[in-house]
């Protein structure tokens, strides 16, 4: 398997996070509000389309709102790939950082 990039997994880590209310302004607020940095929408966008052409996340419409003027929203969720690519990015991390000790940083 490929492994993700870091900005595919913190948008990733956000759609699984909003368990179905995940849309590009909802998925950039919490993005920056974890990272501590503003991130752009086409810093959302751009992961996001590789997501979705991957099969890591599905891209469905939600009902029109007349608060939107009558438009849907693009709503993403996680697919059983995604949770998969999730699972192994988090093995190889932890893998990575297996036997380093804390106070190796304190230096």
């Amino acid at each position: 398997m490929k492994l993700l990039s870091r900005s595919e997994e913190i948008v990733l880590l956000a759609v699984w996070r909003m368990q179905g209310n995940a849309y590009g302004v909802s998925i950039r607020e919490q993005a920056s509000r974890v990272t501590g940095h503003d991130w752009t929408f086409g810093a959302v966008y751009v992961p996001l389309d590789k997501l979705t052409r991957k099969g890591f996340v599905s891209k469905v419409s939600s009902e029109p709102s007349a608060r939107r003027g009558g438009r849907s929203k693009c709503l993403y969720e996680l697919t059983r790939e995604g949770r998969e690519a999730l699972r192994e990015i988090r093995r190889v991390q932890e893998a990575l950082w297996e036997d380093i000790p804390d106070v190796a940083f304190d230096k």
